[in-house]
């Protein structure tokens, strides 16, 4: 079990309170219809599939973060590994970007146990 400060935990809350959409189509539907509050993507996302999303991001202030692993993403919403999950609640949102350090404008790098590593996406 996840210590609840840890975002990965909070991810599985977000899942089972239908506050999400994970894998990158649902991720990119999510942002075209206005939905996605944070976006987060696996460190070892292809980029491809980072590219997809991005697009849509170009002109939006959307925070965005990376965090864990695909497989790591995929466990924590209860499903095979993802590249991406949005956000798509505010209070989750806001909770979670205040644990990984997040603000609009500015996107922080994050490592797998959600503390952060390093600057920029």
């Amino acid at each position: 079990m996840r210590p609840m400060g840890d975002p990965m935990a909070l991810l599985g809350m977000a899942r089972r309170a239908g506050a999400l959409a994970y894998g990158t189509g649902s991720t990119r539907r999510a942002v075209k219809e206005g939905r996605a509050r944070l976006i987060l993507f696996a460190t070892d996302a292809s980029e491809t599939q980072r590219e997809k999303v991005m697009k849509l991001l170009r002109h939006r202030e959307t925070p965005r973060a990376t965090l864990g692993t695909r497989e790591a993403l995929g466990s924590a919403v209860g499903s095979a590994p993802v590249s991406a999950v949005a956000v798509t609640n505010n209070e989750f949102a806001k909770e979670l970007a205040a644990r990984l350090n997040v603000t609009p404008g500015y996107q922080l790098k994050s490592g797998r146990g959600g503390r952060p590593s390093g600057c920029g996406l």
